[in-house]
């Protein structure tokens, strides 16, 4: 191995070790010596391949929002206006697949936005609003074009639909229904899929 592929390697471990530290003590609750230590490196290691706390926190976030870009064949649908029978399920894949790789995700954008606001807005803007930003335009057009109820707000449904699938694994939790499955991604993607197209996609009757 290289000593650019050692690098990278130590760099991911030490990103890896803050993003679980960071998601489940907060930012102020952690420290670099704690990050160090789960990494499996010393702090003066840490401090050559990171220049500050806060810079580790921004990376650490930036890193676990990584898979939120659209993929490539759900962009081409989303400017293609194909479908929401097609389009939702795909874009709740890519929310669920992202979380499911992520999952100290949404407690990291929590502790941005309460530790760290003055920057928070920045980094989640810039990252987050492009996903949303072509979901929520598809959304209008599907509306405007008659394939979406006309009574929706395209906002709401596309921070509702966002939100549902961050929060459900932990709300799950507190839901005491013994005969419920246990949810893998496929399942959830399934479930998911048909509740937003059955709420929201205008079924046509027949002879229409």
């Amino acid at each position: 191995m290289t000593g650019s592929a050692k690098r990278n390697e130590r760099d991911l471990k030490i990103v890896h070790a803050a993003a679980r530290l960071f998601a489940h003590q907060g930012y102020r609750g952690t420290s670099t010596r704690e990050i160090a230590r789960l990494a499996g490196i010393t702090e003066n290691t840490l401090f050559r391949h990171f220049e500050s706390k806060e810079n580790l926190f921004w990376i650490a976030l930036r890193s676990s929002l990584a898979g939120w870009d659209l993929r490539p064949e759900l962009l081409h649908d989303v400017l293609a206006n194909v479908s929401p029978e097609v389009v939702l399920p795909r874009f709740l894949t890519q929310v669920v697949d992202t979380s499911i790789l992520n999952p100290e995700l949404l407690r990291l954008i929590a502790v941005a936005f309460l530790e760290m606001r003055w920057k928070a807005m920045e980094v989640c803007d810039e990252i987050l609003s492009p996903v949303l930003a072509a979901i929520n335009r598809y959304l209008a057009a599907s509306i405007e074009n008659g394939n979406l109820r006309r009574d929706l707000d395209p906002p709401l449904i596309t921070a509702a639909m966002a939100t549902m699938v961050l929060i459900h694994p932990m709300l799950m939790k507190f839901i005491d229904t013994p005969a419920a499955p246990v949810a893998d991604s496929q399942y959830t993607i399934q479930v998911l899929s048909k509740f937003w197209v059955d709420v929201l996609v205008v079924r046509k009757r027949a002879g229409q």
